[in-house]
């Protein structure tokens, strides 16, 4: 149950309005799935998630990105393998503490992760054009109060960049 404002009357949402929020989540899902497909981008999603992480916070510790991406440190050390044979990570350690393994997206890395950017904001925009100015605003705003929500949960902050 949620308390709306200041209104001392409970309300449950609705059956209907909970149907068209799972709609919209399966929906930007397809969005961001869609952002990866095609012969050029040779990563999968977990891949991408991780070099998004390191693309927002730069060199990383493996548990650093393991914490961001919501996962166990064994996954990380497998995605960093495959990324670091293709070319998309490097493998360093950390100056002060040589037990510390970090990560580093290489060039090749943060190009695959602006051309996905690129393909989902464009498919974004054509997607949002198509509502009219209020609709649009009142969307964006009704998206950030739910992210105001979500933060400080278990949500990684991997997956809520790809909704961006």
């Amino acid at each position: 149950m949620h308390k709306r404002g200041g209104d001392d009357e409970s309300v449950s949402t609705s059956p209907e309005d909970l149907r068209a929020f799972e709609v919209a989540i399966r929906d930007l899902v397809g969005v961001a799935l869609r952002s990866i497909e095609g012969g050029d981008v040779e990563v999968t999603l977990p891949q991408l998630r991780l070099l998004m992480v390191l693309s927002e916070e730069g060199t990383v510790s493996s548990s650093q990105a393991a914490r961001a991406l919501g996962v166990a440190a064994s996954t990380v050390t497998r995605l960093a393998d495959r990324l670091l044979a293709s070319g998309h990570l490097r493998r360093g350690a950390d100056r002060s503490n040589r037990s510390v393994v970090t990560l580093e997206s290489t060039a090749r890395g943060r190009a695959v992760v602006e051309q996905v950017n690129a393909r989902r904001q464009g498919e974004l925009r054509r997607i949002l054009d198509q509502l009219d100015p209020t609709e649009r605003s009142d969307c964006a705003a009704t998206l950030r109060r739910i992210h105001a929500c979500l933060d400080g949960t278990s949500t990684p902050p991997a997956l809520s960049s790809l909704l961006r």
